[in-house]
């Protein structure tokens, strides 16, 4: 992995005055999916020489919620115990909807997920963000 992918955002990231403190799990949660499909799709063109529509379908695999839930409770004990508590705020947070195919208690597993790869990008925590990217990948979480 490259740990220096993230650079270019640093001192952009630190200039646009965001605020982690007043930002929802929800928010945090909105930014870490983008950040985790950016990654999954930038891995995904990386490592597989085929067509746009079997890169989606392999990227579902890893962006489902059932995936995120199960990458989520793979990471537990992995995890310091700050960003544990990061999970559960955003895995209790109430989004008052969840996708029609995703089992709710996995939805929230997901979004927790999501707002710690959130919460972590916006703090400009690049290098942790890779390394939990690099354990999903490396362990082989989601197949």
């Amino acid at each position: 992995m490259d740990k220096h992918l993230f650079d270019g955002f640093k001192s952009v990231t630190k200039s646009w005055g965001v605020d982690l403190k007043v930002l929802s799990p929800l928010q945090l949660a909105y930014i870490g999916d983008a950040v985790y499909e950016l990654f999954i799709r930038t891995f995904l063109i990386g490592t597989k020489n085929i067509p746009v529509n079997e890169l989606h379908k392999e990227a579902v695999e890893y962006v489902k919620a059932k995936a995120q839930a199960d990458i989520t409770h793979y990471l537990e004990d992995k995890l310091t115990e700050e960003e544990w508590q990061i999970v559960k705020r955003g895995r209790n947070a109430k989004s008052g909807s969840a996708p029609k195919n995703a089992n709710p208690l996995d939805y929230r597993y997901a979004t927790g997920f999501e707002t710690l790869i959130g919460y972590l990008y916006l703090n400009g925590n690049y290098e942790r963000v890779l390394e939990i990217f690099a354990m999903i990948i490396n362990d082989d979480v989601c197949k």
